[in-house]
């Protein structure tokens, strides 16, 4: 006959047997990218959708921080498709005549003249789709980075106002005037770091990360002799000077697997598709860009889907040397008893 602690211990296996596991913990990281970023982003996330694939935390840059705000607020992916696939190039550029930047720059000697476009539409566009107006109200912790023009370094904002700070890490130098936030101007966030990969990874409980990096590859473009005979050869310097970086997680490869720099054991999925070209400011072409990155984040996840949504830091494939790096923090973290 079972004692009364054998048959709580049976009653209490059956329980956790039956008890569904918490399904993984998933954050998603947004690259900047120009105006290809913003199509190529709505399409991941639209894939992931269709998957499945639940976000827990999010953090965007430039481009990835325009997407990764209307996501996080609220707003449904097809309604913003839609809306980017028929905005007009006035909604979000307005650049000065040139004869008040030639003035500004021969009668004023550049004096107070910060940026070929004003915010303010970009702003507006961005306030007209979203559902929710500050990170507050989001569906799920959402971080942007930006830098600060003042004091020349990088910041993440996680709480205000969505629209500014969306505005502030997408505004390219030079061509966007700064953003003033609370007596602060801030610009582009991938002047100093192309995907904000450390905003939210060990701050969330992630079970897995995934990066949507679609920055530019200076490879296929060709050399500069070959630019400056191209339109927009100004825009393409300042590509390559944003762009110049190679960040930690990537491995010249569509989809790649990695283990957390910091080593809480989260995987890093790194996407970084083939997409066709969309010179900024230029948005035809876009619906394109869009439905590739659909499609090719789901050809890359698809393979990975069951892994991703039970248990990614068992299932999903690892590096050998990855792997064994992993274990070795493992076995330190025990030893120490941390």
């Amino acid at each position: 006959m079972k004692t009364w602690y054998q048959k709580l211990a049976a009653r209490l296996g059956r329980r956790s047997a039956t008890t569904p596991k918490s399904p993984p913990r998933i954050g998603v990281i947004l690259s900047a990218g120009g105006s290809r970023g913003v199509y190529a982003h709505t399409g991941f996330l639209l894939a992931l959708e269709q998957m499945g694939i639940p976000i827990s935390a999010a953090a965007g840059c430039s481009a990835g921080a325009v997407v990764g705000g209307i996501a996080a607020s609220g707003t449904e992916l097809k309604v913003w498709a839609d809306a980017i696939c028929r905005v007009k190039r006035e909604e979000f550029w307005t650049p000065d005549p040139m004869r008040h930047v030639i003035w500004s720059m021969a009668r004023n000697r550049g004096i107070g003249y910060t940026g070929l476009s004003d915010t303010a539409a970009g702003m507006d566009f961005f306030r007209r789709n979203l559902t929710a107006q500050t990170f507050e109200d989001c569906r799920y912790p959402l971080y942007i980075m930006a830098i600060n023009l003042d004091r020349a370094e990088k910041v993440v904002f996680s709480q205000g106002e969505l629209a500014p700070r969306m505005m502030a890490s997408a505004a390219i130098p030079v061509l966007y005037k700064p953003v003033n936030i609370d007596g602060h101007y801030y610009s582009d966030g991938a002047l100093v770091e192309l995907a904000p990969v450390d905003a939210i990874c060990c701050n969330h409980g992630l079970d897995a990360l995934i990066v949507h990096q679609v920055g530019q590859h200076f490879g296929r473009k060709g050399d500069m002799s070959e630019v400056v005979r191209q339109p927009w050869s100004l825009l393409e310097i300042i590509n390559r000077l944003l762009f110049h970086q190679r960040p930690w997680y990537l491995s010249d490869e569509e989809l790649g697997f990695k283990y957390c720099s910091c080593g809480c054991g989260a995987v890093v999925v790194v996407l970084e598709p083939e997409l066709p070209e969309l010179p900024w400011p230029h948005t035809k072409g876009g619906a394109r860009v869009l439905d590739v990155a659909r499609q090719k984040t789901e050809a890359l996840l698809r393979p990975h889907l069951g892994a991703l949504l039970t248990d990614p830091r068992q299932r999903l494939p690892m590096p050998p040397t990855d792997l064994q790096m992993e274990r070795s923090r493992g076995a330190g973290r025990c030893a120490t008893g941390r």
